[in-house]
């Protein structure tokens, strides 16, 4: 009898541990883990905030003197075409902006020139397109710009973020799988420049616009060509900047797109701004689509920007811009003037932490300036008005409610608690 009795309670406790639900007997699982909280004395926080501060300063000082290293040239050329004229004029200040490393208050003003000349004609893949307009923008190198050089457009008012062009493109599209259909791009995020009806010998065929989309259809198409340098002697060859356009693209965003293979050119059409760059407006063999994982100005374009003023890479030099007078010619063909926008050419070095950007440095000087008012503050306030830490006699139910102190009974009988006390139950 016994022996089955003890063989029962050891199957009883056996079947207790296995449902048992209790958290193990660890520090961590029975929540004690030793513990340190700082006690925010007056004089702990004045020294926090002076910390803080002088490590606030610091930071922007640091970014502000980065940026300061950078050097740049900044030429805005959207009225070119109705302000310039066939001959050298300067162009407004105000279309000119220049900062340059170590300059004592950071910026010079230097003074440019522009002129047009219209009816110009330029080859894109081997096709001749004519009746353009080359600006041509005259300036003035200070100082020599260590490499890398780097080259953008600087767009404003151009909303990439507006929630309908944003959306507009086709991934399958661009990654050039066959799934696209006419049927599939209507119901995709393109139209209403996803398909088009084209006459044909008294028909009309239905066309995929390729690739379709706001996005695409939008693509900055001017032509910015290399700096020219005036002034010297020796071949054009020597003379011309030498920037790479390749490269410009993050990586991540090519994987993003591919060639289309053996395209069938009665399926597709250009967008409508980029027929004017092949004959009559469509595809050929001898003028296929471009390889869009190659165009790395279209890759660039396609990753929309979070603000109505932005930069986009245009190309980049791996050599010294040597110091001097430059010129750079520009087909211009991208309008400005139906959305008020601007555009500009920005040839710039690079710092530690980028381009040329004063607005980090000054947010954190100003976070400075904050951390050390508040540490002044608590010093004011702590010379003025003291208190001793731990004071008992400031708790809520040591002291004597208004009320009870004008009537009187505040007063407590020798050795007996005060009747004006609060009991602290009304907490």
């Amino acid at each position: 009898m016994a022996s089955s009795q003890d063989s029962t309670q050891e199957q009883s406790s056996v079947e207790e541990k296995k449902t048992s639900r209790r958290p193990a007997n660890t520090a961590f699982r029975q929540q004690r883990l030793k513990a340190w909280q700082p006690i925010l004395t007056p004089k702990n926080v004045i020294w926090i905030f002076f910390v803080l501060g002088v490590f606030a300063a610091v930071v922007g000082g640091l970014l502000i003197y980065a940026s300061r290293m950078v050097s740049s040239i900044e030429l805005d050329y959207t009225d070119c075409g109705s302000g310039a004229r066939t001959e050298w004029l300067p162009m407004p200040s105000n279309y000119v902006k220049s900062y340059w490393r170590n300059n004592n208050n950071g910026s010079t003003i230097v003074t440019a020139q522009w002129k047009k000349t219209n009816n110009v004609s330029h080859s894109y893949d081997g096709f001749e397109v004519t009746g353009l307009t080359n600006c041509s923008l005259q300036f003035e190198i200070v100082q020599d710009m260590s490499a890398p050089v780097r080259a953008y457009y600087r767009l404003e008012n151009f909303y990439q973020n507006h929630r309908r062009y944003v959306n507009s493109f086709n991934a399958d599209q661009l990654l050039a799988k066959d799934s696209v259909t006419v049927s599939s791009l209507k119901n995709s995020d393109c139209p209403p420049l996803a398909v088009e009806d084209v006459e044909e010998n008294g028909t009309t065929k239905t066309r995929q616009i390729y690739p379709c989309g706001l996005i695409a259809n939008s693509l900055f198409n001017d032509t910015i060509g290399r700096p020219f340098r005036l002034g010297v002697t020796g071949s054009n060859d020597s003379r011309t900047y030498k920037w790479n356009e390749d490269g410009i693209a993050w990586s991540s965003d090519m994987d993003l797109y591919k060639k289309l293979e053996d395209p069938d050119y009665d399926l597709i059409i250009p967008p409508p701004n980029w027929r004017a760059r092949y004959p009559d407006g469509r595809y050929t063999a001898e003028h296929p689509p471009p390889d869009l994982k190659s165009d790395e100005h279209f890759v660039s374009w396609m990753r929309t920007a979070a603000l109505p003023t932005f930069f986009k890479p245009w190309a980049f030099g791996n050599e010294t811009l040597v110091a001097g007078t430059y010129s750079v010619d520009i087909v211009d063909n991208f309008n400005m003037t139906d959305f008020k926008g601007r555009k500009s050419l920005v040839i710039t070095t690079t710092g530690p932490l980028g381009g040329k950007n004063d607005i980090p440095g000054i947010l954190w000087l100003a976070l400075a300036g904050f951390f050390i008012v508040m540490s002044l503050l608590f010093v004011l306030g702590n010379f003025l008005r003291p208190r001793k830490l731990g004071d008992h006699t400031l708790l809520s139910w040591n002291k004597v409610p208004p009320s009870a102190a004008a009537k009187g009974k505040g007063k407590a009988p020798a050795g007996g608690p005060s009747i004006g006390m609060s009991t602290g139950r009304e907490l």
